[in-house]
């Protein structure tokens, strides 16, 4: 059954009495997640997982990043459209295109909607969708989902989560938010919203002015590093200019990995955003009282509480 969990920023309420302090030093949230119960996780979908492989790095060692896909209610228009142009493998032998520095990575065609374009654009495969900007935030209701609510602040009235995503929330709407590592949809001027053929992720600071006014349609879950230190562009927005052509990298495959064999198939699990074990690492994350820290905060940023998401398994 379902369990609703409200999380108190009150410090009093949250501070533990000094003497179960100095009898055992209060677990960190790794520890915390460690510990979880295998009850606490739940596995994700093979089809709800992007596989992108770049080309291999400077060393020769591969370069392979993992994505999640958003699920319902959240983005599906966008969501059905990327897994047609894997399908199709429209993506491979696009680029990454644009790295600027505490921004966004973003990967797509060089000669679509690039202010460095010399060539003509890549042709889109039929049948994709032109979704409303309406669908960036979900009007309906949650139906039975539990919302873990964390904290309000200046761009919600609340923050949560939802199925293990990070969410902001009004009376009338709800929709997922730039943390470090979530992954978007470039488009050009509204009311344009995207194909899902330019996709960016978020490589600084939580953009959160961008939220409500981009599509959000998963997270990096595995090989971030391979995204976030890419050679930054010179060029407007972080753009490769014509002389930085080199610094251009390759995208040799983008698969689904439910259309690889069973063998190939990455496995991954995240925390159950409404377990007990989730609601402890969350107010850990809030109010560190591990040994190495003297104050706890108060409070988190709903981008500084990341849903954990672990491998298991052996194959991929």
């Amino acid at each position: 059954m379902k369990r609703t969990l409200w999380a108190s920023l009150a410090i009093a309420a949250l501070a533990l009495p000094l003497a179960a302090q100095e009898a055992a030093p209060a677990p960190s949230p790794g520890e915390i997640v460690a510990a979880a119960d295998p009850g606490d996780w739940i596995g994700i979908a093979a089809d709800d997982l992007l596989v992108m492989d770049l080309a291999a790095g400077r060393d020769g060692q591969a370069r392979r990043v993992v994505i999640q896909l958003m699920p319902e209610p959240f983005s599906q228009g966008w969501i059905e459209n990327i897994r047609t142009l894997a399908r199709t493998r429209w993506y491979d032998g696009i680029s990454v295109n644009r790295v600027q520095d505490n921004y966004v990575t973003q990967w797509g065609d060089p000669n679509y909607d690039n202010p460095e374009a010399e060539g003509e654009a890549k042709p889109l495969p039929g049948g994709l969708m032109v979704v409303p900007q309406t669908e960036y935030t979900d009007l309906r209701t949650a139906g039975e989902a539990t919302w873990f609510k964390w904290a309000d602040g200046p761009y919600a009235n609340h923050h949560g989560f939802y199925s293990g995503w990070p969410i902001g929330w009004r009376a009338d709407a709800k929709w997922p938010v730039h943390c470090y590592g979530m992954v978007g949809v470039g488009r050009g001027m509204s009311p344009d919203t995207g194909s899902g053929a330019e996709l960016y992720t978020v490589i600084g600071h939580a953009p959160r002015h961008l939220d409500r006014n981009i599509a959000l349609v998963g997270r990096v879950i595995e090989g971030m590093e391979h995204l976030s230190s890419l050679p930054r562009g010179s060029g407007a927005l972080g753009f490769y200019t014509p002389e930085e052509a080199d610094k251009r990298t390759p995208i040799r495959s983008v698969r689904v990995a439910s259309d690889l064999a069973e063998a190939e198939q990455p496995r991954f699990e995240y925390l159950a955003t409404d377990s007990e074990t989730f609601a402890r690492y969350a107010e850990a994350r809030a109010n560190r009282r591990d040994p190495f820290f003297i104050v706890p905060a108060g409070g988190a940023d709903i981008c500084n509480i990341p849903v954990p998401v672990r491998r298991v398994g052996e194959a991929g």
